[in-house]
């Protein structure tokens, strides 16, 4: 008696099935929506920590200009006339002064894609008083 072998299975052309390799459309789709979710995870705080180092640049800033207008101070016993900085030293911050012959305020405002901030401006007195103009937020940190 002949053995036969069992036939290979053929596919509508007659051909044999190959196996397939690679990913359907659904499973792109569903990897494409998780990537999507992590974003909008993701984005909200990145955002949230470029802002909060921005801020600790107008700081720095102001806390510089500061330490010139003291300096200034013990030379010439005023703040009128020092030199104080047009920008923090990042650039992110431009600083203005307000100089009386014992008293100066300094204001850190933002600009660039940071206007938004809700802390700006930000301010430092001869005092040492430090404000800024959120009420919801502790702008200088702690």
């Amino acid at each position: 008696m002949k053995q036969t072998r069992p036939q290979k299975p053929r596919n509508a052309n007659g051909n044999s099935p190959r196996k397939i390799l690679g990913f359907t459309l659904i499973e792109l789709m569903i990897v494409v929506a998780v990537i999507g979710i992590l974003a909008a995870i993701a984005m909200p705080s990145y955002q949230r920590y470029v802002e909060k180092s921005r801020r600790a640049d107008a700081q720095a800033g102001l806390m510089q200009a500061a330490q010139n207008l003291e300096r200034c101070f013990t030379r010439t016993n005023t703040y009128q006339g020092c030199n104080v900085p047009g920008s923090s030293p990042d650039g992110f911050y431009n600083i203005t002064s307000t100089l009386g012959a014992t008293s100066f305020t300094l204001t850190a405002t933002a600009t660039g894609p940071q206007t938004g901030d809700k802390c700006s401006p930000f301010t430092l007195d001869h005092r040492g008083e430090k404000t800024a103009d959120s009420t919801t937020e502790n702008c200088w940190g702690s």
